[in-house]
């Protein structure tokens, strides 16, 4: 008798062999070749796989994705044509973030070296 997994063949022909009734002797008989088969208690089976071994365009894309710390990001620009209302310096230092939905304007923060810091929607 040979057993994957709850299945049990029959060893002579490779018929599958009818579940055991729990007699006592445990014999199961093939149908097909008349060949007795001692049963013996099932075995759990473990299987284990990788994310690898299911290729899937989505999980390539994803795979694409870099996550981005923002502290570590420095996306500052010096826009020479906006000047700081409260203290007049031109070269405004400004970044451009989308704080609303993806279908809106970005919001682009200003930051003045004399601490004045403003923003606009577009």
């Amino acid at each position: 008798m040979a057993a994957i997994g709850s299945l049990i063949f029959c060893t002579d022909c490779g018929n599958l062999l009818p579940v055991s009734k729990g007699s006592e002797k445990n014999i199961l008989h093939c149908e097909c070749c008349g060949a007795e088969n001692r049963d013996r208690p099932s075995r759990t089976v473990v299987t284990k796989s990788k994310p690898s071994d299911f290729p899937s365009l989505l999980r390539q894309k994803l795979d694409i994705v870099q996550t981005v710390v923002r502290h570590e990001l420095n996306t500052e620009r010096i826009d020479s044509n906006t000047e700081c209302p409260k203290c007049g310096k031109r070269g405004i230092r400004y970044s451009e973030v989308q704080q609303r939905s993806a279908d809106e304007g970005s919001t682009i923060l200003y930051n003045c070296d004399c601490g004045e810091r403003w923003s606009v929607n577009n």
